[in-house]
């Protein structure tokens, strides 16, 4: 079934009717090609609600439809996890991006890291930053999700350390956290303390990884060190590695 965003507003609970409206309206007519009485689902992006509805109407702005019942199962983790990655070359954070919702991230930060190879200007960031929220966009409609996942603007290190200051638990992932006695086990212990609730952020280095000047200033400002296993991972998977294992320690069956 597909699913859509609109904003609160364009869902109506008591007269039992949701109207959508912009680009989707092109896609649900002249793309997907939906009849009159087809179903589909919307989210409103805030309550994690899913409205099912059946297409009524078609207009030239917009297509009316019949709210038939509203699923309210939550389908977001039960933490925030926001994902702060370090700019990867090429087009590797459109795939980070788009994995990332799919595991259930609220929010992503790209971070501009000493080791980080792109440089990004202000225009050009800004053109990127609008791209990956597209990606966001369609990957929570995949998937859905009950909200669409920001992607915040291009932050330095130190804008991200700050940013992430008031969360409730700051991991990095450091590939030389076992030379710091930080085992596999200290790691588990950290996860296993996660509740609902609670504000997580997540630090990822580029492919360079991070200085340890870095690390060091992130331990300071109150970063836990954790290790992701014997293995070197790549910057594309790391993040997707910690979104899983806060899916499999937070979500109920």
């Amino acid at each position: 079934m597909y699913q859509f965003f609109v904003e609160p507003q364009q869902i109506d609970r008591a007269a039992h009717t949701v109207t959508i409206t912009g680009s989707d309206v092109n896609h649900i007519k002249n793309v997907l090609r939906m009849k009159i009485g087809e179903e589909l689902a919307v989210s409103n992006g805030q309550d994690g609600c899913e409205y099912r509805c059946g297409i009524e109407a078609f207009e030239e702005d917009c297509v009316r439809c019949r709210l038939y019942f509203v699923k309210e199962d939550a389908v977001e983790l039960p933490v925030q996890v926001t994902l702060f990655q370090g700019l990867p070359k090429s087009d590797k954070m459109e795939f980070i991006i788009q994995k990332a919702v799919e595991l259930g991230a609220c929010e992503i930060v790209p971070v501009a890291a000493k080791r980080c190879v792109v440089k990004l200007d202000e225009k050009k960031a800004a053109a990127k930053v609008a791209r990956w929220q597209g990606i966001s966009e369609a990957a929570a409609k995949q998937s859905k999700r009950g909200i669409i996942p920001t992607v915040r603007e291009v932050m330095s290190f130190a804008q991200a350390l700050a940013y992430a200051a008031d969360m409730d638990l700051c991991l990095i992932p450091y590939e030389l956290a076992g030379d710091r006695q930080c085992t596999m086990q200290d790691t588990r212990a950290l996860f296993a303390t996660l509740r609902p609730g609670q504000r997580v952020a997540v630090f990822i280095g580029p492919e360079g990884g991070f200085e340890e000047s870095e690390v060091e200033a992130a331990q300071r400002g109150g970063a836990r060190m954790i290790t992701l296993g014997k293995r070197i991972l790549r910057t594309e998977t790391a993040g997707l590695v910690v979104l899983s294992w806060v899916g499999y320690v937070t979500e109920e069956s």
